[in-house]
């Protein structure tokens, strides 16, 4: 076996024909290369399954795409609740998208949401859509949001009106009582302070619940409340433009000079307070309001029913006694009729006088003296002069409206009697005349008298008053004494007296009697005695006729 390497062969991929080969010096055939003809290839049914499913897959990316959303910002002040890939929107409980990330803003103030919303959605981005975290919460006596306790929080959503479309909205911190689809309207009204209200406190119409606060905010110079609240339809059409708004909220107890009162709308506007509002009657009908009209709150009905008044007197008043019981608000009345109020209270030092003054600052309202009198007009009204009233007896004076209370209220009146005053003016203001009140008229009158019973020398009375009853004392002791000798002496002798003054009478008694025999003499002796005097009747009627017999006796009668 011969030890020579046997020489390579290359692998093509073609055939050797037996007349082309050659060979080595040493008789080995060597093979030579040729081309082969290439041979039919045909493709195999598995390739078509993934052609297949690349074809579906860009169909549905397609789709994908085609139906895929506007993408949209929204800012929040808090991000709780918020959780990117988890936190759906949804619209009236429909799910029309989800947050897809969630981030710090650049200022570091706010939470900025990404979501991507679903192509039908994209027609409800109006520039005025309201977007809020939905939790569980308890506001204006209703509960919301229970559903998230086991759900998780989600993004509410209420659709706009305006025709300007947005992709960039600010999150509201709250839920909106009142969607942009619900009937009725919105009304604005004007409170020096919010009170009990809260957003969600019912709206009242003759104690029916006819709408809701849905805000409030202070104005611009902080010196009042703007409350909205939705009137729903078709209550709304209640409200005009001579509508009254108050507060409805809890008890109302107030204790003025005009007494104890206490006024409430229900048990719900007890709990949670509330609005009532009321339209005053009048011959002409009221046009309904406009929407986001304004109105002014008041405290009570009471103010809220009063008639406007246009024109306002401002006056100034000092007395000088103790205003204690006199409150900022409290009644100026001229005869029982309210026809202003106490705007401010303070003093002032009376140099001449050495002494405070108390100032009172009043605002007098002339249409109400109009109101009242048939026969006095706006001319009329500036004709009476102020000095004039005074000249002739008016004059300002505190009195008592309550003893329960202790309130004070300024009375105005003419006082015929009063000193002469004139009318003053100070700081712009009429300065008018006052008066003390009755229970300081009363208070002098009992000063007076306590001066008087001072000078009453009461120790030389009771000196004197003392020795008396020592005195009457004594008498007394000798009375009793005369009162000790009459039980012992005079009244046993006095007792036999009697015994014997009775035994006496008793004989007189039986003597008198019809048939005792006293009785029976006693009657002789009467009849004795009448014919006695007859007889002396006879010759007394017979010396009248004849005088002479009494010289000559009496004669016998001849024929």
């Amino acid at each position: 076996m011969s030890d020579k390497p046997l020489p390579q062969t290359t692998d093509a991929p073609h055939s050797v024909s037996s007349a082309d080969e050659t060979r080595t010096p040493d008789g080995v055939p060597l093979a030579v290369a040729r081309p082969a003809r290439p041979s039919r290839w045909s493709p195999s049914l598995v390739w078509l399954i993934p052609l297949v499913a690349a074809l579906i897959g860009g169909y549905l990316a397609v789709q994908a795409i085609l139906a895929r959303g506007p993408t949209i910002t929204i800012t929040f002040r808090s991000g709780e609740g918020l959780e990117a890939g988890k936190t759906r929107i949804k619209y009236k409980d429909v799910d029309i998208g989800e947050v897809t990330a969630v981030r710090i803003s650049a200022d570091s103030k706010n939470i900025e949401a990404t979501a991507q919303l679903s192509k039908e959605a994209e027609r409800f981005l109006a520039r005025d859509s309201r977007f809020w975290i939905v939790r569980p919460r308890i506001a204006g006596g209703s509960v919301s949001g229970l559903g998230t306790l086991l759900s998780g929080a989600y993004v509410g959503m209420d659709a706009g009106k305006s025709s300007e479309m947005s992709q960039h909205f600010t999150g509201l911190d709250v839920p909106p009582i009142i969607t942009g689809d619900l009937p009725g309207r919105q009304f604005v009204l004007k409170a020096a302070e919010l009170g009990s209200l809260d957003i969600g406190a019912p709206v009242y119409f003759r104690r029916v619940p006819v709408g809701q606060v849905v805000a409030y905010q202070l104005d611009r110079n902080g010196r009042n409340v703007d409350i909205t609240v939705f009137v729903n339809a078709p209550y709304d059409r209640f409200v005009t433009a001579d509508s009254r708004f108050w507060h409805a909220s809890g008890v109302d107890l107030s204790i003025s000079a005009n007494g104890l009162k206490v006024n409430t709308q229900s048990l719900s506007a007890i709990m949670l307070g509330g609005v009532a509002f009321e339209t005053p009657v009048s011959p002409e009908e009221s046009k309904q309001a406009a929407t986001g009209s304004t109105f002014t709150l008041s405290n009570t009905r009471e103010q809220a029913m009063q008639s406007p008044d246009h024109e306002v007197v401002p006056l100034q008043l000092k007395f000088q006694q103790s205003v204690r019981g006199l409150a900022v608000g409290a009644p100026v009345d001229f005869r029982g009729i309210v026809i202003g109020e106490v705007t401010s209270i303070g003093m002032e030092y009376d140099a001449p006088r050495k002494d405070f003054n108390m100032l009172v600052t009043i605002r007098i309202f002339p249409s109400r003296l109009i109101s009242m009198s048939s026969n006095l007009n706006e001319a009329r009204l500036h004709q009476l002069k102020l000095d004039k009233m005074v000249e002739h007896g008016m004059r300002a004076q505190l009195r008592s409206g309550s003893l329960l209370t202790g309130q004070l209220y300024v009375a105005l009146d003419f006082f015929r009697d009063a000193k002469p005053a004139r009318l003053g003016h100070s700081q712009g203001m009429d300065v008018l005349p006052t008066i003390p009140g009755d229970l300081e008229e009363l208070q002098g009158v009992l000063q007076r008298i306590a001066r008087k019973l001072d000078k009453v020398p009461f120790d030389s009375i009771g000196q004197e008053l003392d020795a008396t009853i020592k005195e009457l004392h004594a008498t007394l002791s000798t009375v009793q004494q005369l009162g000790h000798s009459l039980d012992g002496k005079v009244v046993p002798q006095t007792l036999q007296t009697l015994q014997q003054l009775q035994q006496t009478l008793d004989n007189a008694n039986q003597a008198l009697q019809a048939n005792s025999p006293l009785q029976q003499d006693v009657r002789k002796a009467a009849q004795e005695v009448s014919e006695t005097a007859r007889s002396f009747r006879a010759l007394s009627d017979y010396l009248d006729r004849h005088p002479e017999a009494l010289i000559r006796g009496k004669q016998e009668n001849r024929p």
